[in-house]
Formats: C-alpha cells, sequence, structure tokens
C-alpha cells in the first residue's frame, strides 16, 4: 500500500519493548541501520543499544539489520555483534524487505520494519505489507538530512496519534 504513514512512532529504537511487539504479533524486526541504530558519524554503539539488542534476543524477537547501505560498516557491526544484516535493500522497494522476512520464515503479520527516514523505512515496510514504525534521527548533521527531514514533517504531524507513550 503506497503511505507514508507509520503505524506507530517512538522517539528512538530502544524505546521499542519486547512486549509491545510481542502484543502487535510481531517476531520479525528489521532495524534501519544509519541514523536509527547509530549516527552516520560512527560505528561504536552505545550500551544501551547493545542492552536493547540483548533483551530483544533474550525475549525471542528475531532481529535483523536492512540497510541501503553499500558501506562495509553495516556487515561488519553485523558480523561483530551477531545480528543479521541484508544490505544493498533498495528501500523504498520490497526487495531487500522480502528477502530478509525469507530468511526468518515470517509472514508479513509477523514483521515490522523501523527506521528513521519516511521516504524509505516508512514506506519501504507500507509497500512490503508489514508493520512501520518511524524513530527520530539520531542525529542529522548535514544540511540534506535536516532538509529531508523538512519534509517529513507534515506526514509525522499526520500521524502524531500514532505515537507511543512511554
Amino acid at each position: 500500500m503506497l503511505s507514508f504513514l507509520p503505524r506507530f512512532i517512538f522517539p528512538k529504537i530502544t524505546d521499542i519493548a519486547p512486549s509491545f511487539l510481542k502484543e502487535q504479533g510481531i517476531r520479525l524486526l528489521l532495524m534501519d541501520f544509519d541514523n536509527t541504530m547509530l549516527p552516520y558519524t560512527t560505528d561504536v554503539p552505545t550500551k544501551e543499544l547493545l542492552d536493547w539488542l540483548a533483551c530483544m534476543q533474550e525475549n525471542g524477537i528475531a532481529l535483523c539489520i536492512v540497510s541501503n547501505s553499500h558501506k562495509q560498516r553495516v556487515p561488519q557491526f553485523s558480523e561483530r555483534y551477531d545480528v543479521p544484516c541484508q544490505t544493498y535493500a533498495a528501500k523504498p522497494s520490497p526487495k531487500g524487505i522480502r528477502l530478509a522476512m525469507q530468511r526468518f520464515d515470517a509472514t508479513c503479520a509477523q514483521t515490522a520494519l523501523v527506521g528513521d527516514q519516511i521516504f524509505t523505512d516508512v514506506l519501504g515496510a507500507n509497500l512490503a505489507g508489514i508493520t512501520a514504525i518511524a524513530v527520530t534521527s539520531i542525529h542529522n548533521h548535514t544540511a540534506l538530512l535536516k532538509l529531508r527531514h523538512v519534509f517529513e514533517l507534515p506526514f509525522l504531524a499526520m500521524a502524531h496519534k500514532r505515537r507511543v507513550k512511554i
């Protein structure tokens, strides 16, 4: 479905609780990498992110990074922290999303994608027929990223009632 509106909005990825995902029937969480998990400017995860990843896995939520990136930082993170990844995903095309879902034998109803971009992550999730979860970008450090955020504001405003209270 062509929609730029997320089903849910959280302040940051680590605010998403495994219990919340389970209540939604989600067993596979696909995650954008850049500015969702880590800022573009570092490859070092925070303790909060590492604890969150461990908590998700301990609670039976399968995780997979789905990134458009062509850089080695995503596969290197994936290997170092034992989180599978699907790179060259070409979001908003559902192709990379569906490939990741196949790896985990997950249905659309069992899968969500969390990301910071409306025009790639949210649209890609909606086109794939899975739950779209938006989070605030970690760090919009360039003029282009700031401009993109301005264009996303109307969609976030329309979806304001979808913000999950923590």
